[in-house]
Formats: C-alpha cells, sequence, structure tokens
C-alpha cells in the first residue's frame, strides 16, 4: 500500500503547482485540512496536557456567568430559544452553560435547544461524550444546515481561528506574504495585495503603518452574513481575543498579532511542524461592529472581559464557593485559578473582550452592563491571595 502524503507533502505539492499561495491559504491547510489539520484529527488541544487555555476550562464559573446573561436574553424573546455555539472545542462551556440553566432557571432549560456547529470530527466526538447528560437538549449541524432562529448565537474563541491573509508595508504599497518553497523549504514572498485584501482595509479606511505587518481576516465578514442571515430576533455573543481596528493596525505592533502554540508555548514561526501547532491572530472588533451594522446586527455592548464577568456577578459567585470550601487553603487555590480569567495587563480579563450584538431586540439594559462601582467593596473583603 502506498503511505499517503503527509500534511507538508500536500502544501509543497500545492505550492509548486501554483508557484505560491496566499498566506490565508496556507493556514487553511494547516488548521483545517481533512484529517491532517489541527483541528481536523484527533489530538489534546485544550487544558495541562495540551497547547493552550481557554477561559472555560480555567472554571466552570465562567460558563455560569455567560449562562446569567443569556436568561436575560431568554426574557425578551418570546417562545423557543435557541442558543448557537460554534466552535466549541470539548463542549465545556456548553456543560457549564447547560449544567448551570438545569440548576438555576429550569424553566429555560426545557424551553432551549443548544445547537453545535462544529467542523472537527475529533471535537465533536468530544462534545458529544461530555455532553450525554443533556442529551434531549443538544443536536449538531453544518454551518450551512442552520435553520432560520431566535435566541443566541455563542462563539468563544472562534475568530482568532480564522485563516488570514498578513499584509506588509512597504513604500506606501500594501504587499501581501505568500508562501513559496526555496531550497526545499518554505520561505515567504512579498507580492502586491489582492484586490480583495486591499478593499477589507480600505472599508475601515485604515492600513498598517510604513513597515509594519498586519493581518486580514477575509472570511470573517461572509460569516457573520450567514449568522445575521439566519438570526430572525436575539442577539450574537462574540468573546475572543483582539483589539478595535486602530489599535490592531497601530504604528507600534509593527509584526502584527499572528503568533503559534505548541504545548503552551508561544511561537511566530507558523512553517515549522505544519498540522501540529495552532496558528491564531487577534481579532478586528470594528470590522465586527461596522459589518454587523450593514448586516442589521446592533451593537449593544463592547468591553473587556473583565468588566463583562465582574458586572455578571464575579465577586459575588467567588465568594459563595468560597464559603463551599474546605479550607482556607482550598479557597486560596480557588482565588488564585479564578484571577486567571479577569487579570488585567495583558491577562485574560483584558486581552479577551466581549461583543453583544442584537436584532429586533432594541435597546434593552443588559444585565452585564452594570458599572463596577455598583458591586459592594464589602464583596473584596479577606482576598489575600
Amino acid at each position: 500500500m502506498t503511505q499517503a502524503p503527509t500534511l507538508l507533502q500536500q502544501i509543497r505539492a500545492l505550492v509548486r503547482q501554483r508557484q505560491g499561495i496566499p498566506f490565508n491559504g496556507y493556514m487553511q491547510l494547516c488548521l483545517y485540512a481533512p484529517g491532517l489539520g489541527y483541528y481536523m484529527r484527533p489530538r489534546r488541544r485544550i487544558g495541562a496536557q495540551g497547547d493552550f487555555f481557554t477561559s472555560s476550562s480555567v472554571h466552570r464559573l465562567f460558563g455560569r456567568l455567560i449562562a446569567r446573561q443569556l436568561q436575560q436574553m431568554a426574557e425578551l424573546i418570546d417562545g423557543p430559544f435557541t442558543l448557537v455555539e460554534q466552535g466549541a472545542g470539548e463542549g465545556h462551556l456548553a456543560l457549564d452553560i447547560l449544567d448551570a440553566l438545569q440548576q438555576s432557571w429550569p424553566d429555560l432549560y426545557e424551553r432551549i435547544t443548544y445547537r453545535l456547529i462544529e467542523i472537527s470530527p475529533d471535537n465533536r466526538d468530544r462534545q458529544a461524550a461530555l455532553l450525554q447528560t443533556h442529551s434531549t437538549r443538544v443536536s449538531w449541524c453544518g454551518e450551512q444546515e442552520l435553520a432560520p432562529f431566535r435566541g443566541c448565537f455563542l462563539s468563544n474563541e472562534l475568530l482568532d481561528a480564522f485563516p488570514v491573509a498578513v499584509v506588509e508595508k512597504r513604500q506606501g504599497q500594501l504587499l501581501e506574504v505568500y508562501v513559496v518553497e526555496q531550497q526545499d523549504r518554505l520561505v515567504e514572498q512579498l507580492r502586491p495585495a489582492r484586490p480583495e485584501v486591499v478593499q477589507h482595509f480600505a472599508r475601515q479606511g485604515l492600513q498598517p503603518a510604513e513597515g509594519c505587518r498586519a493581518e486580514a481576516a477575509l472570511g470573517v465578514s461572509c460569516w457573520l452574513e450567514g449568522v445575521a442571515a439566519r438570526l430572525q430576533q436575539g442577539f450574537v455573543l462574540t468573546i475572543d481575543y483582539g483589539y478595535p481596528a486602530a489599535e490592531l493596525y497601530a504604528p507600534f505592533r509593527r509584526q502584527g498579532t499572528l503568533l503559534c502554540y505548541q504545548r503552551h508555548q508561544a511561537s511566530d514561526n507558523p512553517y515549522q511542524q505544519p498540522g501540529e501547532q495552532d496558528i491564531t491572530a487577534h481579532v478586528d472588533f470594528s470590522l465586527l461592529q461596522l459589518e454587523g451594522e450593514r448586516l442589521g446586527l446592533e451593537t449593544l455592548y463592547f468591553e473587556r472581559q473583565y468588566r463583562f464577568l465582574m458586572a455578571l456577578g464575579f465577586i459575588e459567585e467567588l465568594l459563595e464557593l468560597q464559603r463551599q470550601a474546605c479550607d482556607a487553603q482550598q479557597a486560596c487555590a480557588l482565588r488564585l485559578t479564578l484571577k486567571n480569567l479577569i487579570l488585567p495587563d495583558g491577562g485574560m480579563g483584558d486581552t479577551f473582550k466581549v461583543l453583544i450584538q442584537g436584532k429586533n431586540v432594541g435597546q434593552p439594559a443588559l444585565l452585564c452592563q452594570r458599572p463596577i462601582h455598583a458591586i459592594s467593596l464589602a464583596a473584596t473583603a479577606g482576598d489575600r491571595c
């Protein structure tokens, strides 16, 4: 039997055939090539034994607080409430949300349909095993199979894994990174940017500064069009790491935001071990809001993750969990763990942002808009870790 070609061999063959491919095409193969891409074959990706952590892998409280916001959203919509999550990883966030609804909001739990959109066969198997206790509420579908619905479209660390074009500004010209082969090695070559890449930046009236690199997630607009078309009434809740465009393309960000992760080690070299490492880029939240407005999705809320979680009762929930702790050492360990969700200055609480867009829901006063000063300072007493 002839051995199937490796991912690297497939990439090299395509590069030779086309005399170079844009970086977003290379990234698409590295992450999503059937059976070979990073997300498309069995491996441990999330957690201490994987390559990276997500907010939902830190503690179940993250999902419980999101469930609290979803419960309020459901009150604003009559009839069945459909919660769609795309890119749910191993399913931990879905489990934590459904557990919280079943325990604290049973009426909504009986009302809800939880739809999972997942292209990774490995992740889908893990989700099915993890969510067995909620099998009557959960189902799976493809992105194009999702029927029109009323409810909420949720994603947590989905858009950072969209393939990106990489550009560089030189002598006033926008150049694009292509992947080519030289002396049996994959290397970069700069070529004039494709029209769709130029148009991507023109829509926002921004380009990277001279000598700087930047990324453009060309598929985001099309993805959002699909979400907006299927959402009849409700919300789009997007959680990810990223910045508004003015900060994302600021002159000090000379190398852009593209990073790779393997075994919790970050690298800026996407050409080593294709298919074995995650490749990500920070999300352009200005693009999401700009495109959303065009598609009938009104921006209702945009904030850093720590403010979102604090407003939804992070401190109050932490105190209750501490009261349930067996001893002071366990309570201290709990505080240290949960602080990862709200750490500022480059931590999860600051780098991660939360965007809520609405369609046919007016301008509701969302629970996550509770100001920080409304949280009692007494709630923080006794925190020494």
